[in-house]
């Protein structure tokens, strides 16, 4: 990863379920089958130049297979 998640993930929301996902099956033959989701959530990150900053994140999620392929998708805030 890019980046280090140093605070908690929130306001978590699911915005694509099963085939709504275009890379469906790709999750499947590398991680395996499950109810796959594509979810998002704001979380406190440091980048890799050592930046604390909030952001999105995007991720995929299925029960009993956790998260996977984690990814900032845009940053909110800087701290100093």
């Amino acid at each position: 990863m890019y980046f280090e998640i140093i605070g908690p993930l929130r306001n978590a929301e699911t915005f694509a379920v099963g085939r709504s996902i275009h890379d469906l099956a790709r999750l499947r033959r590398v991680y395996g089958r499950g109810r796959w989701r594509k979810r998002k959530g704001v979380a406190t990150v440091r980048l890799l130049d050592g930046a604390v900053v909030e952001a999105e994140l995007h991720w995929y999620e299925a029960t009993g297979i956790g998260r996977k392929e984690l990814r900032v998708k845009r940053i909110l805030t800087q701290e100093p």
